[in-house]
């Protein structure tokens, strides 16, 4: 009887990771390490010591697997992370000034293990390399001893980790409601530096996994409103550190959706490849998600492609999201997975759809019906949601020639901006004031365009 293959952790460093990615591939494709290494002539124990990390790849062999494994990509995109990586580490090595903290961003966590009965391994390795305070703004750093330090209790509790879930729900809810800027972020960034100091406190092995989930939530949701606000570098940091999070605590619904949300504000910062890695890093192990976590990561997909501008591969990667979301049932997916509903999940493929639309010679159709459903089935709780929608559906509508019910729809959509703190939301506010610019001679354009330049832009 074959040996059960030993668990890898993809936290030592990108080797690593890689070689957990491509284990996770071999295996969703059915094939033994011997088939493999056939298929791109590596003896069966050199694919093994490669997803062990204890051999190096190449980007030769990463395309060998991408092609032998039908990954679409997805390995030679994780490869060429692994090399930036590692281009990244050699000009970090060159001798500067600071506390000796090695950032998360890099990819690797420390190993220096101080020797406690109190701290398990893992969190010992996140306590080594800074954990979230390694992330979190200078500023904040610097206010911290004047505001004097949050007391921590003697040990975790159930209590502890469910007042931070608690404080993930209520953030949550805020942002959504009002965006990820001013009042909301630097609440959250309180929040969270408490949580990241429940990792210092002694915890029973039982409570472990929950701990590491409750503060992969936080920095997941406090990662999100970054990304609203256009604080690119914290976001993709704080949402790295979700995912990682997610992967010790064995939560394959929270890295499923730390990585959608990594995959959309990579696409959104014009990094579609890397969006698409992440997306389909996700998507490795699908039959561990929900329809809806599935459908979730199908939609990113689709975004990073529809801005390849890749129409058929757009469509389809829209098409595998619907058929998922058509099996979602009621009370199968965690909290954070509120928000995605009927109204969302026709928000966001309206999103993708909006990408393509917007091409030469494509028709808007599909795209106004998916944004049109998305803004009447948003309730309240949802503002930021449905006026980006509104906002995407004006200025696809101003762009295919009806500038009387885009202006109609706009003033709707500015309404509810007003109510936010979203730079996101301003950004697309920016695309609009541009499409408009071909009717500027309108009265009604004109009054629109007014209005944005002193409220919006102004």
């Amino acid at each position: 009887m074959p040996q059960r293959e030993r668990p890898l952790d993809d936290a030592v460093s990108m080797p690593a990771w890689f070689g957990v990615e491509l284990r996770n591939w071999r295996k969703t494709r059915e094939l033994t390490t011997l088939a493999l290494g056939k298929k791109v002539q590596l003896s069966a124990s050199s694919v093994e010591r490669i997803e062990k990390a204890q051999r190096s790849c190449n980007a030769r062999l990463a395309d060998a697997f991408d092609e032998a494994l039908d990954a679409g990509g997805a390995i030679r995109r994780l490869w060429r992370r692994v090399e930036e990586a590692a281009a990244d580490a050699d000009k970090a090595a060159e001798p500067s000034e600071g506390d000796g903290i090695t950032p998360m961003a890099q990819g690797r966590i420390s190993t220096d293990r101080t020797p406690s009965m109190e701290l398990s391994v893992e969190r010992r390795a996140f306590l080594a390399a800074g954990g979230v305070a390694a992330l979190l703004p200078t500023s904040l750093a610097e206010l911290a001893p004047r505001l004097g330090a949050s007391e921590l209790p003697t040990s975790v509790r159930p209590e502890d980790i469910h007042h931070i879930r608690a404080a993930a729900r209520n953030h949550t809810s805020w942002d959504n409601r009002f965006g990820g800027g001013g009042i909301a972020r630097a609440t959250s960034l309180g929040q969270l530096a408490w949580a990241r100091g429940m990792l210092s406190v002694t915890c029973p092995l039982r409570l472990e996994s929950d701990l590491l989930t409750a503060i992969g939530e936080l920095a997941l949701v406090v990662g999100a409103s970054a990304f609203d606000a256009c604080e690119h570098t914290d976001a993709a940091q704080l949402l790295d550190f979700a995912t990682h999070c997610a992967v010790k605590a064995d939560n394959w619904h929270l890295r499923a959706r730390a990585l959608s949300l990594r995959s959309r504000q990579a696409t959104w910062c014009q990094l579609p490849d890397d969006g698409l890695t992440y997306a389909e890093s996700g998507l490795v192990r699908a039959d561990r998600l929900t329809p809806k976590e599935r459908a979730m990561l199908h939609i990113a997909r689709a975004r990073a492609l529809a801005k390849l501008g890749t129409r058929q591969a757009t469509l389809a990667a829209i098409g595998h999201a619907d058929d998922a979301f058509a099996k979602a049932k009621e009370g199968e997916d965690a909290p954070w997975m509120a928000h995605y509903d009927y109204a969302q999940h026709h928000g966001d493929t309206g999103h993708a759809a909006f990408d393509i639309a917007i091409l030469p010679g494509q028709s808007s159709s599909f795209a106004i019906e998916r944004l049109t459903t998305a803004i009447h089935h948003h309730t309240d709780e949802y503002v930021r949601s449905r006026a980006l929608s509104a906002t995407k559906l004006a200025t696809l509508t101003m762009a295919t020639g009806d500038p009387q019910e885009a202006v109609a729809i706009a003033h709707h959509a500015l309404d509810e901006i007003g109510q936010l703190r979203s730079k996101r939301a301003s950004a697309d506010v920016q695309d609009l004031q541009r499409v408009s610019a071909r009717y500027a001679l309108r009265p009604d354009v004109a009054e629109l365009r007014e209005r944005i330049r002193t409220n919006v832009l102004g």
